[in-house]
């Protein structure tokens, strides 16, 4: 029957909320509450995911109590908002390492908030303590569902948190709670059975004081008698109670103290929790702290970061019985679960903050720049160094002390710039002049070394940079000439190295105010083609284009060989081919580095561009390549100075084999990287995926000379080191010789994450692009589709996300940080190209900004995952002229054009976009060109005298139209609009009813006098829109499109 209405029925496929509740159990086990679901994890041998079960229905876990049952099956009651259940945590007998959950038994709700829950011991059947917000307790039958004792306190106030202290019998248990007042009260609820007050209410005991703010969390150590409590006032106080619980029931000293008041947050404590010598607490800054109670004075040892803006919402901690190390988990807003294992009296390392070694420079100068030089690529060992003085010497350290290698000349003094390169086992070293001349040696030799020179002037800048067979030498001189040698190291029977450098033709920099190089990196396409991407100081980047077989003449090979000084007069010079101008700003580009065939470069704007290298478009006359930015990607807010992008290790090796594996929909892919800069007075390697430092050296800033030593060249495995000039000084984040830091490591600072962290703030706007399949995994005939998803929000990203909706797994793809204020709105349209999902992505928000990328989604099936490439395809904002105006600081800007964009359709015509966006009372109509990256407001109208709340499109097909109606409402008429005839002009509708192009459709444009609607049969040629009134706007579709009057007013 089509009239019997069939139940709607809606499940929760994957679910990302903060992580609220957080319990480690056995050292086997984390189990997480994450909204009602219940999620447990297994640590043995490595942690992962096991399984979830939703247990609270809407309310959300606060709590985890377990209780061992036998040596496969667990008990735990969950507790959160009114409600408490009893969940049952199995082990299979042949795998014990893959737990699955049940529910024990019906939801239990109350008639007020639960804060804490104990299970009795004592008793056979499962009886639970449970303390509530109004400070009462209750003595729970989880078997009946009944409280068999209810007891207040005299003090009926409100409690924030509470802690339960429980022994064999009701009578011992004592409860801990943090009022409102901003005190901790000591009572026995058992001691209300015994009492002549009215209700059976118990007296305080104890009461602490000294808190300004509501307390949050309480944790007893019981060992010490030390109470633990984190506030609203940023602090942590540990109390020296004496014995609580226990036999008797004892409510600790009568006078007890304040032993510690250890403020280290920026923001609210959420959770403490106390073991044996230290301190552990969590709040709203996103900061897990480790104090020392011991011998540090209550001083901060470790600090733990990996979660996103929102702070760290819940805590689990460990015994660490027996001096072995100790688990830390962390939940946070942003709904992502990190693990550390923390060592016990080994590490006194404070978080990523590494400890500095000074290498106790000679006398013999102020030191000016500083390189790593020595070992071979791949050697994790670090111990030697070059640094270059104001006097124009190289001195050495190696093996704990100084040596001078080389003394220059009276014009290498009080100016000097170096670099140093290893080929082989052979270490070169460069230095310029303010002359115009470049001293090139071996470190092993250095009397053997060559003088090179170019026209007089200063050498700005001196890079080594290596071909597949090639070692050039690029100087920056005068007038933006970059000259180039190319190198050539030959060991001799003796053991000595022979130098020669073979001038090739210089670049000739672009005009500009700051003209010398700053980043060059060599790509060698064809064997008689090479491209050279450099960056300049103006904040530019260039692609210049060589043969590769560059001919010499005779003379200038002559003295090459004989390493004699080579006039640079005699050289051509090679024009840029393509420049991209001022893309970094003002302050310069830092690095320029090549990966899969993608280029990355950064600079002092806090952006890092992901570019390629692409034929001329038809329309150019020349046949060039030029440069092509792909996408922009912002590293944390503050963090300006970028200087250098290492590519991230991928999870499994690559096979090189395999033919278009670095390919998506046709487009190379970009791989994951770090970016390596200054914050503020830190030296930080930061990852833009998971919002996290894996590195951080208090240095302080970037004006100073530094080098970094990766493991791997280009890449970031987790270790490396810094050494840098401060004050006079060089200095090292950790002593020379030694194995690189582990600052990956999962043990030690970044820890396992094991559920991915989104937004740490709200999620303002989620859009859905489509499902990709999985290929290579499946056993039979099943198939295992990922949910592609895009969430905007508070924080100015947008995350792509793959939902697993029969596991729940989110996968973060990508995050975008294109905008630069909150995301309020996204739409989308896709399609499928082969086994990829490509989509473009519109998305708009806060100083009304638009923002238009291309998305590529294919599984990987070298990785067996999701794979998302972002390019970014055009920008706008009203603001842009504004801020490329100069002295616009002089006047005084009439619309400060503060507007968010809150709701707005998309319309695709094969070629062009149309969006039409709604921010309060007012419509804009914008186009939108892939071809020519663009965005275009064609028109706007403050038509509406209210908010714009929701605008909604809706399509009809001419061969299913018939008999099916579309109703438009204004005020309280109503009208009813077939197929092709169907308007009253009285009514006055305002609405635009369809918005969606595709072959053999309707289109109905509505007004308060007319309703156009027009089918499309043919291609479209051109779209022109010219705004009428009173028509909210009005479409002129031309060639081939028959257009049906169906008002004869229009």
């Amino acid at each position: 029957n089509r009239n019997e209405r069939l139940p709607l029925k809606m499940e929760t496929a994957a679910l990302v909320a903060p992580i609220t509740a957080l319990e480690l159990f056995h050292d086997r086990f984390l189990l997480s509450g994450e909204g009602p679901v219940l999620s447990v994890y297994g640590l043995q041998p490595r942690p992962g995911v096991g399984a979830s079960l939703s247990v609270l229905q809407h309310y959300r876990i606060h709590g985890i109590r377990p209780r061992s049952r036998d040596a496969v099956f667990y008990d735990f009651a969950v507790f959160g908002g009114k409600a408490v259940r009893l969940v049952g945590l199995g082990l299979d007998p042949r795998d014990v390492e893959t737990p699955h959950l049940e529910v024990l038994g019906p939801l239990m709700e109350l008639q007020d908030w639960v804060l804490d829950v104990r299970w009795l011991p004592a008793d056979k059947r499962p009886l639970l303590c449970v303390a509530v917000a109004h400070n009462a307790a209750l003595l729970l039958d989880s078997a009946a569902g009944s409280a068999l004792v209810q007891c207040s306190c005299l003090e009926g106030c409100l409690l924030y948190s509470a802690l339960l202290l429980v022994d064999e019998r009701w009578a011992n248990t004592v409860l801990v709670g943090g009022t409102v007042f901003n005190q901790l009260v000591i009572w026995k609820p058992g001691r209300g059975d015994q009492t002549i007050n009215p209700g059976h209410k118990a007296p305080v005991e104890r009461r602490l004081s000294g808190h300004s703010g509501v307390i949050f969390s309480i944790s007893y150590l019981q060992e010490e008698g030390y109470l633990a409590s984190a506030s609203d006032d940023r602090s942590v106080r540990v109390w020296a109670v004496g014995a609580l619980g226990g036999p008797g029931g004892r409510c600790g000293d009568p006078s007890p103290t304040c032993l510690r008041v250890l403020y280290g947050h920026q923001a609210r404590v959420f959770s403490v929790r106390l073991s044996a010598g230290y301190v552990f607490s969590a709040g709203e800054d996103g900061a897990c702290l480790v104090w020392d109670l011991g011998g540090g004075g209550g001083k901060v040892i470790r600090t733990l970061k990996g979660h996103r803006a929102g702070g760290v919402r819940s805590l689990a901690v460990s015994g660490g019985a027996g001096g072995d190390d100790r688990w830390v988990a962390t939940g946070g807003a942003d709904g992502g679960v990190r693990l550390w294992k923390v060592e016990d009296g080994v590490e006194r390392k404070e978080g990523l903050e590494e400890k500095l070694t000074d290498l106790k420079f000679a006398d013999r100068g102020l030191p000016k720049v500083v390189c790593v030089a020595g070992g071979e690529e791949g050697n994790v060992c670090w111990s030697q160094f070059l640094v270059c003085t104001d006097r124009g010497a190289v001195c050495r350290y190696s093996d704990g002390s100084w040596e001078t290698l080389w003394e220059g000349p009276p014009e290498f003094h009080s100016y000097s710039v170096m670099d140093t390169t290893t080929v082989s086992t052979v270490t070169l070293c460069a230095v310029g002049n303010i002359s115009g001349s470049i001293q090139v040696f071996p470190t092993s030799h250095p009397l053997s070394g060559v003088r090179l020179a170019g026209r007089p002037g200063k050498i700005h800048s001196v890079f080594w940079k290596k071909a597949t067979d090639t070692l050039y030498l690029l100087a920056s001189g005068a007038e933006g000439l970059v000259y180039r040698w190319c190198v050539d190291v030959k060991t001799t029977e003796n053991g000595s190295s022979v130098l020669s450098a073979v001038p090739l033709p210089a670049f000739l920099l672009p005009l500009c105010s700051k003209r010398w190089l700053t980043a060059a990196v060599c790509l060698q396409r064809h064997s008689d083609q090479v491209l050279w991407v450099c960056g300049d100081r103006r904040g530019s980047l260039l692609l210049f284009q060589e043969d590769g077989n560059v001919e010499l003449s005779r003379t200038d090979r002559g003295k090459a060989s004989e390493g004699s000084r080579t006039d640079g007069e005699t050289r051509t010079t090679l024009q840029p081919v393509s420049c991209l101008f001022g893309v970094h700003g003002k302050h310069g580009v830092t690095s320029v580095c090549e990966h899969q065939g993608l280029f990355y470069s950064t600079g002092k704007d806090g952006c890092v561009r992901i570019f390629r290298v692409s034929p001329a478009k038809p329309e150019s006359s020349h046949g060039e390549l030029h440069l092509e930015v792909l996408r922009v990607q912002r590293a944390c807010r503050g963090m300006e100075w970028l200087e250098r992008v290492l590519i991230l290790e991928p999870e499994v090796p690559e096979d090189v084999g395999v033919e278009g594996e670095n390919v998506i929909g046709g487009e190379l892919r970009e791989n994951r990287f770090v970016i390596v800069g200054f914050h503020a007075v830190h030296f930080v390697v930061w990852d833009p995926v998971r919002q996290e430092r894996l590195m951080a050296v208090p240095c302080g800033g970037g004006h100073r000379s530094w080098s970094l030593w990766p493991s791997h060249p280009g890449l970031w495995s987790g270790r490396g080191a810094l050494v840098f000039i401060k004050q006079g000084a060089v200095l090292t984040s950790q002593p020379p010789g030694e194995m690189l830091g582990c600052a990956g490591e999962a043990g030690r600072t970044g820890g396992w994450s094991l559920r991915e962290g989104i937004h740490g703030r709200g999620i303002w706007c989620v859009c859905r692009l489509g499902r990709i399949e999985e290929i290579g995994t499946q056993s039979g005939d099943s198939k295992t589709f990922w949910e592609i998803v895009v969430t905007g929000g508070e924080d100015t990203n947008l995350a792509v996300l793959a939902i697993n909706a029969a596991s729940g797994l989110v996968k973060v793809l990508s995050v975008i940080t294109d905008h630069i204020s909150g995301v309020r709105a996204l739409t989308a349209t896709t399609q499928a190209q082969g086994e990829a999902l490509c989509a473009l992505l519109l998305s708009a928000g806060g100083r009304a900004q638009i923002q238009c990328n291309r998305l590529l989604v294919v599984w990987d099936r070298h990785r067996l995952t999701p794979s998302c490439q972002v390019i970014q395809v055009a920008s706008h904002r009203l603001d842009i002229q504004w801020e490329r105006k100069r002295n616009r600081h002089k006047t005084v800007k009439m619309d400060p054009e503060s507007r968010r964009f809150f709701c707005f359709v998309s319309l695709s015509l094969y070629f062009i976009h149309l969006l039409l966006i709604f921010c309060y009372h007012l419509s804009r109509l914008f186009s939108v060109s892939e071809a020519e990256n663009l965005i275009d407001l064609l028109w706007e109208t403050f038509y509406h005298q209210r908010c714009v709340l929701c605008v909604a499109t809706c399509s009809l097909q001419d061969d299913k139209a018939c008999g099916k109606r579309v109703t438009s409402w204004r005020s309280s008429t109503v009208s009813s609009v077939c197929d092709r005839a169907l308007f009253n002009p009285s009514l006055g509708c305002w609405i635009v009813t369809a918005l969606n192009f595709c072959p053999h459709t309707t289109f109905l444009l509505t007004s308060s006098s007319s309703l156009v609607s027009f089918s499309h049969k043919s291609s479209i040629c051109e779209l022109k829109l010219k705004p009428t009134s009173p028509l909210l706007f009005w479409v002129d579709i031309v060639l081939r499109i028959d257009v049906q009057v169906l008002d004869s007013q229009t």
